[in-house]
């Protein structure tokens, strides 16, 4: 079996009961996730509106495991301090909503945070292909971002091959992840995994988090 680098898992709290947000980061938690998904929308960049900074610093108090922001916003240089300030460990933009990412990334390295870059779907790999050295994460959608629980795209997965050839740091999918789609994207070299609605809707989420990390010895 080709080697691929350690699997982490990352529940995407938009699909979390926000009636019970610090319980739910704490079934994360104790799910052994790696790490908590923060889906923030303007509106504008995307369809759909969510949440704030302000969102992200009472998580702060509640959560022990790294909290990453994906800001699906225009113009997230005018945002990335206050998510830093609230309590981000990495903050997380997509590269067609900046024209000058790599002060963007200057930006966020200043902040003290890890970065990340996010292509959609149909966004070719050829234009993050210079900003590999300067990144923690690439993060390739498999849904058009906007909106929790949509259809995985299998599209976006020879993406993922390609980015792999050159990059050695984390490859994260985001967008209707599964088990199944987990396992073909792991073996084209993904190894951190966004899911939503399949953790957060399981009345076992620490039966699936084990079960996604250990993509690496199946069949």
């Amino acid at each position: 079996m080709r080697k691929i680098p350690r699997i982490k898992i990352a529940p995407s709290l938009l699909s979390a009961d926000f009636r019970y947000l610090a319980s739910e980061i704490k079934r994360a938690e104790a799910a052994s996730a790696d790490m908590l998904h923060v889906d923030v929308m303007d509106g504008c960049f995307v369809g759909n509106i969510t949440l704030g900074p302000f969102i992200v610093r009472a998580m702060r108090k509640a959560a022990n495991l790294p909290i990453i922001a994906h800001l699906m916003i225009k113009n997230p240089e005018k945002y990335v301090e206050k998510f830093a300030k609230a309590g981000s460990d990495m903050i997380i933009f997509h590269i067609e909503a900046t024209k000058n990412p790599k002060g963007l990334i200057r930006h966020i390295k200043r902040l003290k945070k890890k970065v990340g870059v996010s292509i959609k779907p149909k966004t070719k790999v050829s234009s993050i292909r210079s900003l590999f050295p300067l990144v923690d994460e690439v993060l390739v959608m498999t849904v058009e971002p906007g909106f929790g629980g949509q259809k995985f795209m299998r599209g976006p997965l020879s993406k993922i091959k390609e980015i792999r050839k050159s990059y050695r740091g984390d490859i994260g999918v985001d967008g209707g992840i599964n088990y199944e789609n987990a396992k073909l994207a792991a073996s084209l070299g993904a190894n951190v995994f966004i899911a939503g609605t399949y953790l957060f809707g399981s009345t076992d989420m620490k039966k699936l988090v084990r079960k996604l990390k250990n993509i690496e010895y199946a069949d």
